[in-house]
């Protein structure tokens, strides 16, 4: 069987030897295939179809959508639900698990619940601070970090218990990834963190936004001295700017993320800000996938999902392949008795 191959919904495809899920994420990445992931913003509401309306723009152009967990720690339909929607039509999902808002005994419970709907992929996230959100009287919880998080999730998965030591009687079988930033400070530390995930037991990571490439290649340099080339997959992220403006902006108030002058003054002077912003990101994506040790991007378009399948398309890194998605096979078969 094909990695791209997808059997009814509900129906997991087989674990492959050396896999750890039955997702297609893992499989892409395992073939050595460029990998395509991006994000798709929760719903402020509880109808369904908000969620698929969603996920539709990214057919045929990303491997998994990520759901957040209360991204900047504003409220949204929860990452449990909104995977519960996307595999119940066959998407292939990354549930983000963000330790800001549960203890233990939920996040463990999160855990065996979507895996239980089918699940494959989960990202193991500290998450931001409850001042950052829109409801900063909230109570955070903390109970765990990223790096626990990891332990505790390969401890359910490899030795089928949880951490009080009790047995589980059906390990969930996921494929689980962690946050990595090449560009905060102080830049030498990055790698080593990033050693520490993987040793907790992270297989891939999706890293925060790169607008500078000889910076990301200096990280990638570091990862392949700690020996940590075929330890683990990365996925760059990658985004369209808006304007000159809105860079600005994020250089300033989002933590974590440079953006070089260089690439401001670009935005700055362009005729029309949105397309070269998407250009950019194209040029980026190009650049980054030459990297050695890159095995994809994370495309996050924040409210510009429109914009992801434009972007994928000229960037040419698909090579020809397209990602599974609900009624991808009827729509090739229908292309080809037409041509």
């Amino acid at each position: 069987m094909k990695f791209e191959d997808e059997p009814v919904p509900g129906y997991p495809l087989p674990i492959l030897p050396g896999h750890t899920s039955p997702g297609r994420l893992e499989r892409v990445l395992r073939t050595g295939a460029f990998a395509v992931t991006s994000e798709l913003d929760p719903p402020d509401s509880a109808d369904p179809e908000d969620v698929y309306r969603r996920a539709r723009v990214f057919d045929g152009y990303v491997d998994a959508i990520n759901a957040t967990d209360g991204s900047g720690a504003n409220c949204h339909m929860s990452s449990l639900a909104v995977c519960a929607l996307l595999t119940r039509i066959g998407y292939a999902p990354v549930m983000q698990i963000s330790c800001r808002d549960k203890n233990r005994i939920a996040i463990q419970g999160d855990i065996l619940g979507g895996a239980a709907m089918g699940v494959a992929n989960m990202l193991c996230l500290t998450g931001d601070g409850v001042q950052a959100g829109d409801h900063p009287q909230a109570k955070p919880v903390f109970d765990l970090d990223c790096m626990s998080l990891l332990e505790i999730g390969r401890t359910l998965r490899d030795d089928h218990k949880f951490q009080s030591g009790r047995k589980v009687t059906f390990a969930p079988r996921v494929f689980f990834g962690a946050a990595a930033n090449p560009f905060g400070l102080p830049f030498e530390w990055r790698a080593e963190r990033l050693a520490k995930k993987v040793a907790a037991g992270a297989q891939f990571v999706q890293t925060q936004y790169c607008y500078d490439v000889p910076r990301l290649r200096a990280f990638m340099k570091q990862v392949e001295d700690l020996g940590l080339l075929g330890k683990v997959f990365i996925l760059v992220g990658v985004g369209p700017l808006r304007s000159a403006k809105a860079a600005e902006w994020m250089r300033t108030n989002v933590p974590g993320i440079h953006i070089p002058d260089a690439v401001i003054k670009r935005m700055a002077g362009a005729e029309k800000p949105a397309l070269e912003g998407r250009q950019v990101c194209i040029d980026l994506i190009q650049e980054i996938r030459e990297i050695k040790g890159v095995s994809g991007v994370h495309l996050m378009a924040y409210r510009q999902e429109e914009t992801v399948a434009e972007i994928i398309d000229r960037s040419g890194v698909l090579k020809g392949r397209v990602p599974w998605y609900p009624g991808r096979d009827t729509s090739i078969q229908s292309i080809k008795e037409t041509t």
